[in-house]
Order: C-alpha cells, then structure tokens, then sequence
C-alpha cells in the first residue's frame, strides 16, 4: 500500500505538459484496464477528467464485467460491474425509443394476423435489440465509455454499452488471456516522448510552466474571438492563424536564425499541438462541442448554436406541461437526455450547461431550483 501511494506521489511531480499527452497512443484508444487500477488511478493535476495509470495519461476505457447490482432511472441505468478485481458503477444512457415507443411497438405486433407480417417481425428485431440493452444481475456486460469522479467516487459514462452471450465463457477467457499481455507491452512500459518532440516542446517554449502560460493565453483568445466574431461553426484550420503570434514569441529567436529550416516544422507543430489542447479544454468546459464526430473536424459553438438552444426550449416548453415536471420544472440530466436524442447524441453535460446559463441570462428560461428548469 505504501509503495503504491509512493509511486503515485512520483507520479504527480513527474506529470508531462499536457501538450505532449497526444503523442502516447493509450491516450486516444479505449484503454482495456483492471476496475481496480481504475479505481486507483490518480486525476490529473492540469486538466480535470484526466486520469494516470503510471505515466499513462487516459480518460476512456473499455470494460468487460458481471453486472452485480441494478439501479433504474427514468432516462438511465446504473449498472455495478465486477471483473473479480474490482466493482465500479457504470452510468448507461436509455435508448428513447425504448421509452417512448415500446408500448405501441408492443400493440401493433399483439394486433398482427397470422402468416409473415412485416410489423410483427420488425417488433421481434427491435425486442431483440431491446434486450441486448436491458441487463440483469448476473449478466455480462461491455461498457466503452469516459471516466469521471463524482462524490469522490470513481465511475464509467458510457457511450456504448451491451450485453455479451457468452455460454461458454469464451469471450471471458479470451479477455483474461489478452489483458496480461497487454499490460505487460503497452500499460506497464513507461511512456518515454520523443526526445525532438521534448526539446520542440520543452526548450523552445522555456519549459513546462510557459506551457501552462501559452494554454491560458491560447484559450482566452480563442474564447474573445469566437464571441466577438458570433462564431457558431469552426475547424481547427480556421484558428490556427490565431496562435500563431504565441508560438513565435516564445521561441528564441536564436533558434529562429541560425536554425530556419529545422525552428519552421517545431514552430508549426507547437501550434497544431497547442490548439489541440485549447480545444480539448473548451470542450471540457461546454464553451464548445462536436455535434458529429466524423473525419471532418467541425465544432459547435455552444452559446452561439441557435439550433441548439431551440431544442432546449423545446424541451423544456413540451415536458414542463406534464404533470411530473409542472411544479419543478426538468432536471438537467432530463433535458441532457432529451436533448441528446433530438440533437446530439455527443452533446456533453458542460455544454448544456453554458447552453442553459446562456438562456437563463437572456431570460428564455429560468431556474426553479437547484439542477431544475422550466420556461418563462
């Protein structure tokens, strides 16, 4: 116990800038780990939503486990998942479809005459996808999804969940076979940057710490410019001039004489680097978002998504009408869920919530109570 609270401690003073996380692969994958190194692993201390497994930093994980206890919503399901190591709780999103349809699917099929009817069978489809959804204690389930720490304890948002057939125990031991080794050529090998991308990175910008001082800088520009400007729709491609000024400033102008060929691919890697990061801390803090996630990178601006607001008070107008949500008004995990299904499934938590102070400031809405909100 003493050597894992050590280890950690090292950990943290060891942490590299942010702006080099992108060069390790377990950053962008969906990192197969133990629940109980999950459990463990520590928040970073640069960007919340972070985690460390040792050097590793990560914040979406794929997990196979046996559900061990079952808690129901009106809009998700709380599912505990063990994998004999550990048991963690997994937040799964319903299928609005399911809710909202699944007594009339029900009707039509009971209606059905005899022989092949195409209504029938598409209810048996949709029972059987249905099912695949639905689990019990004692089923096996797999969740991919991002990590996040509430009430200081540590659980999986899940943006794909299912439940696994697996009779025989085949999947199961496939994964047991597959974890060690993965563990053994990936997670417990240190996580070394190269040392280019680190003299790129590191000398060129003065250290770590100017990093931290570029990243704020970076990230309050961006923000005065897409709210002077009314942005509502972006690509990397279209900023990127924006930080070009920073970058410049910080590199020695040395390296930029006496070095031209070699400082002009750093300096242009620094700033794809460095608005890679700014972006990924507004999407952390709702200001912007994805609506689609394709190979063409576009961003949503979130307080200047008309669109988006509009299906927010939609919401809002129709739900707060039903006898639940008149005196109270919707709770923002009702409207995120809502909101997800008519708008963007990829709508984020922060989003909504600048989205929702956004409206309330301009009086479209207002809030009854803490985490509640109906329309004016």
């Amino acid at each position: 116990m003493d050597t894992t609270k050590s280890h950690n401690q090292n950990s943290a003073e060891d942490e590299l800038p942010s702006l080099l996380w992108g060069l390790d692969p377990v950053f962008s994958a969906y990192a197969r780990l133990y629940i109980k190194d999950i459990l463990q692993m520590r928040e970073s201390r640069q960007v919340p939503g972070i985690y460390f497994y040792k050097t590793h930093p990560l914040f979406q994980v794929d997990m196979l486990g046996t559900v061990v206890y079952r808690r129901e919503r009106e809009d998700f399901y709380c599912y505990g998942v063990d994998d004999s190591t550990g048991v963690i709780n997994c937040l799964c999103w319903k299928d609005k479809k399911w809710r909202d349809h699944g007594d009339a699917v029900k009707a039509t099929g009971r209606a059905a005459g005899g022989g092949f009817n195409v209504e029938d069978q598409l209810r048996k489809l949709q029972e059987e996808q249905r099912s695949s959804s639905l689990l019990e204690i004692g089923d096996l389930l797999r969740v991919r999804g991002y990590l996040k720490t509430s009430r200081d304890q540590r659980e999986i948002m899940a943006s794909s969940f299912y439940k696994v057939n697996d009779p025989v125990m085949e999947v199961q031991i496939s994964r047991m076979l597959e974890m060690p080794q993965l563990y053994k050529d990936c997670y417990n090998k240190p996580f070394h940057v190269p040392s280019s991308e680190l003299n790129a990175g590191n000398t060129d910008t003065g250290g770590p710490s100017n990093f931290q001082s570029l990243l704020g800088q970076s990230v309050h520009i961006l923000k005065e410019f897409l709210k002077e400007k009314e942005v509502s729709r972006f690509r990397p491609y279209d900023v990127e001039y924006l930080l070009h000024p920073l970058i410049q400033r910080s590199v020695p102008d040395t390296s930029v004489h006496e070095e031209s060929n070699s400082a002009g691919p750093a300096i242009s890697t620094q700033i794809r680097n460095l608005l890679k990061e700014t972006l990924k801390l507004l999407q952390g803090e709702g200001e912007i978002f994805r609506k689609v996630l394709s190979q063409d990178e576009v961003y949503n601006v979130t307080e200047q998504d008309k669109n988006l607001l509009a299906a927010i008070c939609d919401v809002l107008r129709e739900d707060c009408k039903k006898e639940k949500y008149a005196e109270k008004g919707c709770h923002v995990l009702h409207i995120l869920s809502s909101v997800r299904q008519r708008y963007s499934q990829n709508l984020s938590k922060e989003a909504l919530e600048v989205a929702l102070k956004f409206l309330e400031c301009n009086s479209d809405i207002i809030s009854t109570m803490d985490s509640h909100y109906t329309v004016l």
